[in-house]
Order: structure tokens, then sequence, then C-alpha cells
């Protein structure tokens, strides 16, 4: 939908409306340096928010079922990502970490880390983020569980508002084993390295 929108607004209607943007702010978009500023905006929002445009769940199709019967925990951990809050279009950085139980079937890591990335480069609140996350690995992969934790920084609360630095948000998304087995749980935050009960 979001891709559809896009085509409705044209590259020079986005231009123009960075240029009101620079004016509002009392800026003069003629000026020099800001010539060519509102062309790198349009750019950087096409690579910020290519999101758009990905289907996670089409990463996590191609799987591998040879893998000698492993059946147990796979993690990836640390998956650095960058995203935008959709309340005040401020940056979100943050890491993403990723478990699962495979049912008979494991999938390429890195397909984990596209599904963190075709989520993260949209707008979004993190508690979203990180559900988007659980729930695309378990329609797609159908494993017996699956757990998500997002640590993240939300620069709409470091650079403004109540401008508190050195403050990080953590969600979580456990289903299947990760949700009903404390040991499971206990055994992938022991992975990802969080302390808890």
């Amino acid at each position: 939908m979001a891709a559809r929108t896009r085509g409705k607004v044209s590259r020079r209607g986005a231009e123009e409306a960075v240029r009101t943007l620079l004016r509002w702010a009392g800026e003069d978009p003629e000026r020099e340096g800001l010539l060519d500023t509102p062309k790198r905006v349009v750019n950087a929002y096409r690579d910020w928010f290519s999101g758009y445009d990905a289907d996670p769940a089409e990463y996590l199709r191609r799987t591998f079922k040879e893998v000698a019967g492993y059946d147990e925990m796979v993690v990836l951990r640390d998956i650095s990502f960058e995203s935008h809050c959709e309340h005040h279009m401020a940056p979100i950085i943050g890491r993403a970490h990723i478990g699962y139980l495979p049912a008979n079937k494991v999938v390429g890591i890195s397909k984990l880390a596209r599904v963190v990335e075709g989520y993260a480069r949209r707008f979004q609140v993190q508690e979203k983020l990180t559900s988007q996350i659980a729930g695309c690995i378990t329609d797609v992969l159908k494993p017996r569980g699956v757990g998500v934790v997002i640590d993240a920084v939300h620069q709409c609360m470091t650079t403004r508002g109540v401008h508190k630095r050195g403050v990080s948000m953590i969600t979580s998304r456990m289903t299947g084993a990760f949700r009903d087995d404390a040991r499971t749980r206990a055994e992938f935050l022991r992975f990802i390295d969080i302390r808890g009960t």
C-alpha cells in the first residue's frame, strides 16, 4: 500500500515538501549549502523506507531440510538495524536477537537479518516491529517456537522531549516453546546474554 501511495507523489513534489520544511525551519532553500538538500533527503528516504517495497516473508521461503536431524535452537544475535519512529519520524537505532526451534527445516541465517531489515525500514513502533518479525518467522517456517528480543535507542526521546540519553528500550515476543517452556526461554536469553528470571 505504501509503495502505491508513494507512486502518487512525484519526486518533484517530495523535494518541494523538503523545501517547505526548510523554509518553515527558518532557512533559505536557495542558499548554496541547501540547494541539493531536497534531492539528498528524498534519496535518503528511498533508502530508509525501502522496507515498503519488500516482502520479508519472501526471504524465508528458501529453506534447507538436509540438516542431519538438527532440532535444537538456532540463534542469531546482535542484528543491528536502523528504523524510524512513526510518531516523530526520528531514528530508532538498535539490535535484534532472533531464536527459533526448527521443526523440519532451517533457513540461511542472512535471511533472518533480511527479515529484520524488511520490517525496520518502515515507520515503526518497537513493539510492532518485534511482533512482525516473530510473526513472519512463525508463519513461514512453522517452527516449534520463536523468540525475538529488540534493544533500541529512540532518538524521539534522546534528542527531543525529555532529552534522556543512555536509555534503551527492550521488547520481546515469544511464541510456542519459547513462551510455554521457561527452560527454553532461559536458554535463549542466556545465548543472547540478557539476564532475567
